[in-house]
């Protein structure tokens, strides 16, 4: 982030500065303050980043920007509001590059998509990116701010739990081209219906200037329905022939996923080190980002297969003999589904395939109906024993019983279930684990790792 200063940010945020200071970064967590930090007090949920000035000025803070009146030692910037402070000066600054912005949401999918985008935009830029979960509107404006004059490309990922944020990040980041991985269920509970979810997603063409490119997925069932007449609608798909950017020719390998990716200008072979039908839209969509901004299609999929899972997204860890799939960031039935998917293409035939689920938040009145879903993808799939966690998962167990999966086994407490898994597994196995990120569903994996001999 280049130096701004208290006047400049003043401006930029609707504010009144007291007092002159120039500020090289900006900090809402006294404790990462020092020098030169520009300390930003946002009222949260449980804390008020107001109790928290007086030790940012300790720790080296040279200026505050605050919404209620203070006193203290160094000038300060006092605005109507710190969060909607923070997105405007977001903003400002990301008004000064002169770079290609791509934003992409979806109901899963958005961090493997975000990342694979990554990866091809590199292939011509020097790209920056959406770190870690920083897709709501405090992480947004993190990432807006430490992009450097060197970087000449940028990806941002826009997530959402209710109706007006993505609106809200997508003017933030001003993006120049759209990408909508897909329409599930997550969040429904805030949302309503399908519906509620599909518009809420296309609030992100809220920032971007009418004839900007938008990405949709056309095997979509909703996204697919979508006429947005005043946009460049560019589909891809791997069902839907009629697509811009198609799949054709997938192999689903041990370890990696072989498909043709034909455009109206050629084709490639594709190479991606990861597996799973999911995958294969991910990587679309990066190449139909790639084909908007004048990547070759050849020099697109090369950068794909340098993509690496990132967190506890599908990575994939041997270990004693035993194949652990850590999929625990978040759950949704679409993306249970795609985990029994990928649990069933890992390893040789005759390999125990094992899946792990645990409760799926944020659903409303539609959880029981989303857990029967997802038990009844796992038996489809074919896997050899499922086991659960949760109040909800229960009805999980019970749909994967009634479509003809006989081992399952249902826990509520994470002790029982962790001393019944590590004392059945052997080498050969594959087990995957997922469940949404309140769920914990690390502490499994690691004290698998910890029982498993080497």
């Amino acid at each position: 982030m280049r130096t701004f200063t208290t006047e400049e940010i003043a401006r930029a945020t609707g504010g009144v500065a007291s007092g002159h200071a120039e500020v090289t970064n900006v900090v809402i967590d006294n404790r990462e303050a020092g020098p030169g930090s520009l300390f930003i007090a946002i009222k949260g949920e449980r804390l008020d980043g107001h109790t928290f000035i007086d030790s940012a000025i300790e720790a080296g803070a040279t200026a505050v920007l605050c919404h209620k009146d203070v006193e203290c030692a160094v000038p300060t910037v006092r605005v109507q509001d710190t969060t909607k402070a923070f997105l405007d000066l977001a903003r400002s600054y990301r008004q000064e590059f002169d770079i290609p912005v791509v934003a992409l949401t979806g109901s899963v999918g958005k961090t493997t998509t975000k990342e694979m985008i990554w990866c091809v935009l590199n292939a011509k830029f020097h790209a920056h990116k959406t770190y870690k979960n920083w897709n709501n509107e405090i992480g947004l404006p993190k990432v807006l701010l430490r992009l450097e004059p060197e970087h000449t490309a940028l990806v941002v990922e826009l997530g959402m739990n209710h109706k007006g944020e993505i609106s809200t990040l997508s003017k933030t980041a001003l993006p120049d081209l759209g990408v909508i991985t897909n329409v599930g269920v997550s969040h429904i509970e805030n949302l309503g219906s399908r519906e509620g979810i599909l518009a809420a997603k296309l609030e992100l063409l809220d920032g971007m200037e009418p004839g900007s490119p938008i990405l949709l997925n056309k095997d979509n069932d909703m996204l697919s329905k979508v006429e947005l007449p005043d946009y460049k609608v560019v589909w891809f798909a791997i069902h839907d022939q009629t697509a811009d950017v198609r799949a054709e020719d997938i192999e689903y390998l041990d370890d990696t996923t072989r498909f043709t990716a034909v455009t109206p200008e050629g084709s490639c072979s594709v190479e991606l080190p990861t597996t799973g039908e999911h995958n294969v839209y991910d990587a679309l969509a990066a190449i139909a980002v790639g084909r908007e901004l004048d990547i070759p299609l050849s020099d697109a999929a090369a950068a794909l297969k340098q993509y690496r899972p990132a967190g506890m997204r599908e990575n994939i860890v041997e270990k004693g003999g035993v194949t652990v799939i850590e999929d625990c960031y978040n759950a949704s039935p679409d993306s249970m589904k795609a985990m029994a998917e990928t649990l069933m293409l890992k390893g040789a035939p005759g390999r125990r395939k094992i899946a792990v689920i645990g409760d799926m938040l944020e659903l409303g009145d539609y959880a029981e109906e989303a857990h029967a879903l997802a038990g009844q993808y796992m038996a489809e799939a074919g896997v050899d024993l499922l086991i659960t966690y949760g109040p909800m998962s229960r009805f999980a167990a019970e749909a994967a019983r009634a479509h003809g999966l006989l081992r399952v086994f249902d826990f509520q407490d994470k002790g029982d279930l962790i001393r019944q898994l590590t004392s059945m597994l052997k080498p050969g196995d594959v087990v995957a684990v997922k469940g949404s990120r309140g769920m914990q569903m690390e502490e499994i994996i690691q004290n698998i790792y910890e029982n498993i001999e080497e």
